[in-house]
């Protein structure tokens, strides 16, 4: 508060009424500023209605995710038919996956859609040890849009240091799971044997009471999703199976990029309030808290993007530490695989299993990356180092940030895939 002061007559100073300072207004319009836009701002709708049609859009957004999903699935079947391994003989070398699954995923700045178009594929009959390697890729593809975030601070050194050591943590700590399930993965199969037992049980295959639960859920998901599909495919059909099978997969990616990127900003619009408020309420209540709160945000608002771009400024700003913001970026890699299992619903008949087990060999890849780096204090340690290494080479020359990340997510898989395809 601060008060208006007058003089009288005689000199004397006379303090008259207080009045508030502007700066709460400005807080207040900097807030407004900083919310994310309404991507149906221009309903004439207010109050409960527009609440209303917003949610029931999230509902129908979901809904063409999965018609795209199985857009994406009978078009590879349709182009593909029995060929899908052949097809795919370049990327059966699981580092040529990988460097796929990363490239995808950086150009496309969003892992949940290389996760649905990868589990779509393996609906179509690609086989699961050359999709494994790709959703693996997908974990380290997500993680350059934290880093561009960043950039964003590069004004300001202390602040960059902050922001940009929070950015790579993410990195850093998918490149250590990566380290350690990647090799246990290639030579022992280990994620999609685990994923195997339930795979069935989640598709609705089997027998028992979690096999028959699913098996209604899968039905349902086919009897609201066939009827779209199946039109698209009669459409589609004039132009013979190879043609039309390309043009409908090529559909269902378009779908999938516009329905994933309309329900982040539709969930953020509506949700990155409440996800500030618990991010907030969980820092300084130990890592768990921290994991669990970033898995809830990211499912919430389906997008790890979002409990990133909230966590950077927190680093920024000096009031939190890298450490103590890191086990939300942990939590974020849990919650993005939710969209790979919704996805997987989509699929039926034989190749259901399949799908559903490939969308839990990505989420049984980030839960026991959790499980095992977080538990073990020397691995927990070494993300945070490494990302403040790179952020000290940063801050004497910004060119560092280029190399990373041109090195990480561009040029290191192109020359995996260049090198496998020529000598190998």
């Amino acid at each position: 508060m601060s008060r208006d002061v007058t003089r009288d007559a005689g000199g004397s100073t006379v303090a008259t009424k207080p009045h508030p300072d502007t700066k709460p207004q400005e807080a207040q319009n900097e807030n407004s500023e900083d919310a994310p836009a309404d991507p149906l701002g221009w309903l004439p709708l207010s109050g409960g209605a527009k609440k209303a049609a917003e949610w029931i859009s999230v509902v129908l957004a979901i809904w063409l995710l999965l018609n795209a999903v199985g857009m994406i699935g009978a078009g590879f079947k349709m182009a593909a038919g029995d060929q899908a391994k052949e097809l795919f003989a370049f990327a059966e070398n699981p580092f040529v996956g990988l460097a796929v699954g990363i490239l995808a995923t950086a150009i496309m700045q969003s892992s949940s859609t290389t996760t649905s178009i990868t589990v779509g594929m393996i609906a179509g009959g690609l086989p699961l040890e050359v999709a494994v390697p790709m959703l693996f890729g997908a974990n380290i593809g997500t993680t350059v849009t934290s880093t561009l975030v960043a950039l964003g601070l590069s004004g300001n050194k202390q602040q960059f240091h902050r922001a940009f050591s929070m950015a790579t943590v993410h990195d850093f700590y998918n490149l250590l799971a990566l380290a350690i399930f990647f090799p246990l993965e290639i030579f022992t199969g280990f994620l999609s044997k685990v994923s195997g037992v339930f795979a069935g049980s989640l598709a609705g295959e089997g027998d028992g009471v979690l096999a028959g639960i699913f098996e209604v859920v899968g039905n349902g998901v086919d009897a609201i999703t066939e009827p779209l599909v199946n039109l698209a495919t009669l459409i589609v059909s004039p132009l013979g199976d190879v043609w039309g099978g390309i043009v409908l997969s090529v559909a269902g990616v378009v779908l999938i990029l516009v329905v994933i990127g309309y329900i982040g900003k539709m969930l953020s619009a509506l949700l990155v309030g409440r996800a500030q408020e618990m991010l907030h309420a969980a820092l300084g209540r130990g890592p768990i808290t921290g994991i669990l709160s970033g898995a809830i945000i990211t499912t919430a608002v389906q997008s790890s993007s979002t409990t990133t771009s909230l966590t950077v400024p927190l680093a920024a700003s000096g009031k939190f530490k890298v450490k103590e913001l890191f086990p939300f970026v942990v939590g974020a890699n849990i919650g993005t695989t939710i969209t790979g299992l919704i996805a997987a619903f989509s699929a039926s008949g034989v190749e259901a299993e399949a799908a559903m087990q490939g969308a839990l060999v990505h989420t049984m890849f980030n839960v026991f990356g959790a499980l095992v780096i977080m538990t073990l204090p020397f691995l927990r340690v070494l993300p945070p180092k490494g990302a403040n290494w790179l952020a000290t080479l940063a801050d004497k020359n910004k060119w560092y940030v280029f190399i990373w990340v041109g090195g990480i997510f561009f040029a290191l898989p192109l020359l995996a895939v260049l090198i496998t395809n020529v000598f190998f």
